[in-house]
């Protein structure tokens, strides 16, 4: 099994493996009917929904699970999210049998030879999307900003205090009926209320349509100035250079390690002189790993901004005219969230990390 990893051969589990069945090559062939269900889950995940959402949507749907079965869970969905196989590559051997006997497997942390094969077979998801989806991933965990509403603002409109902004219904009983969003601190119990303004849900899509508008008008020389940034995400060899040094010392520390434990083994050391010789080279290999695993994270963040600014851009030059009517679609590609301050103005973030202020005189009208 070793020899067939080294050599880069790819297998799936194909009877619980969403997309994929054995090819007359024998190598995975993408199934078309179950690739779109991916490519729904990660197109869902992406406009913000949570895995939980994304679970009860699909169950509603009817479409089975990778096992056949008709509930979705939260934890299939974070597994084909997080899975490189849907971009066509595989890490092989992240998992190993610890003991032959019991067959107890555990994860591998560097303790056996790990491979990752780059295009081993054809891609459901492109590495553009995959990686945009593995660095929301972790934004996500770590803001907890996470949106099970059906609704586009869901988990989108903060208020200026951090708090989200959710809607809530006033005269709910009689002919004045209606839904406005304001703070969920607005009337905090035992606290002074938020000063922060409620919004319809119009004046919000106004809101963003007067942004989005504000950045198509400037196009031109949003695609003069974007040309530098990109060259620079673009270019890794600083953090390649870096990671080949620390990946260096990682299996020169891992060769010395082995050395001590197999002379202590052999003539056993002063016990005081090994603990010491063998905590030090430890403190070494974990100090070049974790950076390792830093410059990982630093790469994910800068190919998901150069992939948050391509496919801005993208949208900024198919655009032909000023957009008059509010559309899903552009809003959840091109928004990242609304910004609501206490004097009334509205900040709009797009996904290239850039913004546009709304002043309350434009949204208010609508």
């Amino acid at each position: 099994m070793r020899k067939r990893f080294a050599d880069g051969k790819v297998s799936l589990p194909y009877k619980r493996f969403l997309g994929y069945e054995k090819g007359s090559d024998g190598l995975p062939s993408i199934v078309e009917d179950e690739a779109d269900i991916v490519r729904i889950i990660y197109r869902l995940f992406l406009y913000g929904k949570s895995p939980n959402y994304i679970a009860s949507a699909l169950t509603d749907a009817g479409f089975p699970t990778p096992g056949g079965k008709a509930k979705w869970r939260p934890n299939v969905i974070i597994s084909i999210l997080t899975n490189e196989k849907f971009r066509g590559d595989a890490k092989l051997q992240k998992r190993f049998t610890e003991d032959f006997l019991t067959k107890k497997q555990r994860i591998n942390n560097g303790e056996i030879p790990m491979w990752h094969v780059q295009n081993s077979h054809p891609a459901i998801i492109d590495a553009e999307m995959f990686d945009l989806v593995q660095y929301e991933m972790r934004l996500r965990k770590s803001t907890k900003r996470w949106s099970n509403g059906a609704h586009p603002f869901s988990g989108k409109v903060f208020c200026r205090c951090g708090r989200p902004f959710g809607p809530k219904t006033w005269h709910s009983t009689d002919v004045y009926r209606r839904t406005v969003w304001q703070c969920n601190d607005k009337y905090a119990k035992g606290g002074t209320p938020c000063p922060s303004p409620h919004l319809t849900e119009e004046q919000m899509k106004v809101a963003f349509l007067t942004a989005f508008n504000a950045r198509l008008n400037n196009k031109a020389e949003i695609f003069e100035a974007y040309d530098e940034v990109l060259r620079i995400l673009t270019d890794n060899s600083v953090l390649d250079a870096e990671a080949a040094e620390l990946q260096s010392e990682c299996d020169v520390v891992t060769g010395l390690v082995k050395k001590i434990v197999q002379e202590n083994a052999s003539a056993p050391l002063d016990q005081n002189d090994y603990n010491a010789r063998y905590n030090a080279l430890i403190q070494r290999y974990e100090t070049a790993t974790a950076r390792l695993v830093e410059i990982d994270g630093e790469r994910l963040e800068r190919n998901a901004k150069r992939a948050n600014i391509t496919r801005f851009l993208k949208i900024l030059m198919k655009q032909e005219k000023l957009i008059t009517e509010f559309d899903d679609e552009l809003w959840y590609t091109t928004a990242d969230s609304i910004t609501v301050f206490p004097d009334g103005r509205l900040k709009v973030t797009f996904r290239d990390d850039s913004d546009i202020e709304v002043s309350s005189e434009i949204w208010k009208a609508a």
